[in-house]
């Protein structure tokens, strides 16, 4: 379950309960079985804070919106300090490739959310898209470009 990400060293705070891991959320402020989409995803969000400079008071994680008339729940979504939905992260288990159906999957919510940012991981692959809506072509990158 808990699997050497391609991402940078996170101090996640983890707890044995009932012969299951559990990892503390910074954001939700609990503690959350340590899926190994969970172990991702607080990689990641601790990544947004300790690199990237994003205070947690602007990152939701399980962020529930409507498409559809369906209830759904982007992974992360990064806001600006208007408010407003800058980024929103997919996240995998690494054992999950990034693939078309994934791509599909945040463009859904990016439907809702109308950001020009996108983020894609499994935390051993990263895709990160910017849209360049004056032509209306996604630009991918590599590297952390945002």
């Amino acid at each position: 379950m808990i699997t050497a990400l391609n991402l940078p060293k996170a101090d996640l705070k983890l707890r044995r309960r009932e012969g299951e891991i559990y990892v503390w959320c910074i954001v939700r402020k609990k503690d959350l079985l340590c899926t190994p989409e969970e172990w991702v995803r607080q990689h990641i969000i601790h990544s947004l804070i300790n690199d990237h400079g994003i205070a947690p008071g602007l990152i939701a994680s399980e962020y529930a919106l409507k498409y559809n008339g369906r209830m759904k729940r982007a992974d992360i979504v990064v806001f600006n300090n208007q408010g407003k939905p800058d980024l929103i992260v997919e996240c995998k288990a690494p054992e999950i490739p990034i693939s078309e159906k994934v791509m599909r999957q945040i463009a859904q919510y990016n439907f809702e959310l109308d950001v020009d940012k996108l983020y894609l991981s499994n935390g051993l692959d990263h895709i990160y898209c910017s849209i360049d809506r004056s032509c209306g072509r996604l630009d991918f990158s590599a590297d952390w470009p945002f």
